[in-house]
């Protein structure tokens, strides 16, 4: 039988049969006071948890302004570089290593893939006949159908894996009636090593000569022919060079810089490279936000609040968790002083980052951008000694090993840890004493009874004299 069983046979046993007293009333108010304790205990637990939160919370803020930081510490941290070109037939876009400058070139031709159809036929062969596929570095592959049928010829070409896909392709009927299909071969990637043949005979045959070429039989064709993309720079100059690509997208003309092509052109294309201010500018706002995010998180959880009840006219205040916390006010003080001082003489302010009398940071875009077109060197400088700054002050603080609120985090999950045995403890102690009180007040029934019996008897005895 389970203990709640037994609780409420006992219960249902003792509950004043002979006293006429609620023992379970007696029992639960008795247990009440002796709860007290553990009462406590949970109130403190749950206090530990939600501060345990705003810890965990507040520390993941200081992490990703630590990450912020340490992005915009880098002595390149602004040079972002966006592409632009003069014909919308190119496109370029600028990524890591690329520098400002520019440079002319003529879109010669784009990537193709090789595509071919054969002859119409109604079948492959009258029997299973291999194919074979020949690459353009030489690659030789060869399959067997299945069958003779166009259908298994179709899967054994996809499945052989040597860059070519086939479909068949409905191409009417013959002079009997009977449909004809032609098979159109496509090479799986652009460009003239793509290019590819395609004979209906095995490897021998194909090296003695005797298998036949299904791309260049009669009522074949090569409907798109392998090609690589080309462009020249400085065209029609004595420097004048061409560069050829597989694909479409060149990945070398310049540093850092991918172009890419969708036609030819008859007269050059220039395609620019310069420092983008604003994805320089979103380094510096972001370094900032990160910031404001946390001093922002720290204000509303350090604020005090009152309330007064609209029926009792009761005023009543609230603190915020981490009110009194010695280490996130030590963080955050650090975190904001750092962000303020002066880099090599340099209020940080000069590049448009500047304290608010509430403790916050604002971001005047327009002295960045000024500051960064007149001194590009010197807004780097001042940008990235804020950010080392910033950073070592964040890392100090949210170092996932020996951060100053990580360690404080760790102790209070220690904390936590202890009440919950401590509370586990007393539901322990708490359940022998309800057994205790149960039985004691069903001792107490079972005395009154005999008692009460004996009174009748003794009564019975002296009337019946």
């Amino acid at each position: 039988m389970s203990t709640s069983s037994v609780s409420s046979a006992n219960s249902l046993a003792i509950d004043g049969l002979v006293s006429g007293l609620k023992t379970t009333d007696l029992i639960n108010s008795l247990m009440s006071v002796e709860a007290v304790p553990q009462t406590l205990l949970k109130n403190k637990l749950s206090d530990t948890n939600s501060f345990i939160s705003s810890l965990q919370t507040i520390n993941g803020l200081v992490q990703a302004l630590a990450t912020k930081a340490t992005a915009a510490s880098k002595a390149s941290s602004l040079d972002l570089f966006a592409a632009t070109s003069s014909a919308p037939g190119v496109t370029a876009t600028a990524g890591t290593g690329a520098a400002a400058g520019s440079v002319s070139l003529t879109v010669g031709s784009t990537a193709s893939a090789q595509v071919g159809v054969t002859a119409a036929m109604s079948t492959w062969a009258a029997s299973a006949q291999p194919v074979t596929i020949v690459a353009a570095d030489g690659t030789v592959t060869s399959v067997t159908p299945a069958s003779g049928s166009l259908d298994d010829t179709v899967s054994a070409i996809n499945k052989a894996g040597a860059g070519v896909t086939a479909t068949k392709v409905a191409a009417g009927t013959d002079t009997n009636g009977a449909k004809l299909y032609r098979l159109q071969l496509t090479a799986t990637k652009t460009g003239a090593a793509g290019a590819f043949s395609v004979y209906r005979g095995s490897a021998a045959d194909v090296t003695a000569g005797t298998a036949t070429n299904v791309l260049t039989a009669t009522g074949a064709a090569v409907v798109t022919a392998a090609s690589d993309a080309s462009v020249t720079l400085w065209a029609g100059t004595a420097a004048a060079q061409t560069v050829t690509s597989a694909t479409n997208t060149f990945t070398d003309l310049l540093p850092g810089v991918n172009v890419s092509v969708t036609q030819p052109t008859t007269t050059p294309v220039t395609v620019t490279i310069a420092q983008d201010t604003t994805k320089a500018q979103s380094v510096a706002s972001g370094l900032v936000d990160a910031m404001n995010a946390v001093t922002s998180y720290y204000g509303s959880n350090t604020s005090v609040t009152s309330t007064t009840s609209p029926t009792t006219g009761t005023t009543s205040t609230t603190a915020g968790v981490l009110l009194g916390d010695g280490t996130t006010r030590d963080a955050v003080q650090r975190l904001t002083s750092t962000m303020s001082a002066p880099v090599n003489g340099k209020s940080p302010s000069s590049i448009g980052i500047s304290i608010t009398k509430d403790g916050d940071f604002a971001f005047d875009a327009d002295v960045f951008q000024q500051a960064l077109a007149t001194d590009p060197q010197g807004t780097q400088a001042i940008l990235s000694g804020a950010a080392a700054n910033v950073g070592a002050a964040a890392t100090a603080a949210s170092d996932k090993y020996n951060g100053s609120i990580t360690s404080s985090i760790n102790g209070q999950q220690s904390v936590a840890k202890d009440l919950n045995t401590q509370i586990d403890s007393w539901t322990d102690r708490l359940t022998a004493r309800r057994a205790a009180l149960q039985t004691q007040y069903a001792s107490l029934e079972t005395s009154l009874s005999k008692l009460q019996s004996q009174s009748s008897w003794l009564s019975s005895q002296l009337a019946a004299k």
